[in-house]
């Protein structure tokens, strides 16, 4: 008894409830050769058959009728821990960092994580605007050796593709049209052909050598001939300058709401739309203010994308 993995409890609980291995992974989201393993594993654990084989399915034993109450008494109170645990998350307390780029912060986080503020008191959140992924590792060592705490326990990020280790979920997508400001004379203000914009506005753009981003490298193969006025760094300057009317520039569509003095005047560009990832490293997903800050502000920005 000794040697007895209780997670393998789960195992032969979904054995019991489908009737066979197969109908167990398919449950549990594994394949069957796992689910035979781990019920062999309990057995050999055991020392006893839980389990008669017949062609109508698996049928417990009586070892194994008593062994699977046991269970699920267990299985119950896990259900009954995690509910208790839940319904604490208002009172939970301590710090979170969360790291995203300054688009993101400025146009998309503000309501949700106030919302989330007011919702969860005790937690601290510190937002640190990066416009790339940060370490996201529970702990790592820095050039001298010493092992320092993660940069940060969660990341809102713009892109495409994330690192393969990470865990989280994706959002909703963000789009991205060419604006110009209402009213400038000399400059499109309607709906027009990308081409022509490309052909005969004057631009403002991103910086010249710049490669990181999808919307970089649209830029420099897009506005190689182009225009171009003046060049920044992000889409805040970008707006920035759009706003003098010096020329035309592209913006996610999700800043337009609080820039009303531009107009758009292209269709949504299909290559500049991405997702919007929330991502933790799986060390922390099961921390509970990271669940309750994934959960809430997730769900929020969801709606907002959505909307």
């Amino acid at each position: 008894m000794g040697g007895l993995d209780w997670s393998d409890l789960r195992y032969a609980l979904a054995v019991s409830q489908g009737g066979s291995v197969a109908a167990a992974a398919r449950s549990l989201g594994v394949n069957a050769t796992t689910v035979q393993r781990r019920l062999d594993a309990l057995e050999a654990d055991l020392g006893a058959r839980l389990f008669d084989r017949s062609r109508s399915g698996y049928q417990p034993t009586e070892a194994g009728t008593l062994v699977l109450e046991q269970a699920r008494r267990m299985a119950d109170q896990a259900d009954e821990i995690e509910r208790h645990v839940l319904g604490r998350d208002r009172e939970l307390t301590g710090p979170l960092r969360v790291t995203t780029a300054f688009v993101v912060m400025e146009h998309l986080l503000p309501r949700p994580l106030a919302a989330f503020a007011a919702a969860y008191p005790g937690i601290e959140v510190e937002v640190v605007e990066n416009a790339f992924l940060v370490d996201l590792a529970r702990r790592h060592n820095d050039a001298s050796g010493s092992t320092v705490l993660q940069q940060a326990d969660v990341a809102l990020r713009l892109s495409a593709q994330v690192a393969e280790h990470l865990v989280g979920r994706q959002l909703g997508m963000t789009h991205c049209r060419v604006f110009a400001l209402r009213g400038a004379p000399g400059l499109p203000q309607e709906v027009t052909p990308l081409p022509l914009l490309l052909r005969d506005a004057p631009w403002v753009a991103f910086e010249r050598d710049a490669t990181q981003r999808v919307y970089d490298r649209w830029m420099r193969a897009q506005l190689a001939q182009a225009r171009v006025r003046v060049r920044v760094d992000i889409f805040n300057a970008a707006a920035a300058m759009l706003r003098t009317g010096v020329g035309v520039g592209v913006l996610p569509t999700f800043m337009a709401e609080r820039h009303p003095e531009l107009v758009p005047v292209s269709e949504v560009i299909p290559e500049l739309s991405v997702p919007v990832w929330m991502l933790t490293h799986p060390d922390l997903r099961e921390t509970a203010r990271v669940r309750a800050f994934m959960q809430h502000v997730g769900d929020a920005l969801s709606a907002r994308l959505a909307a």
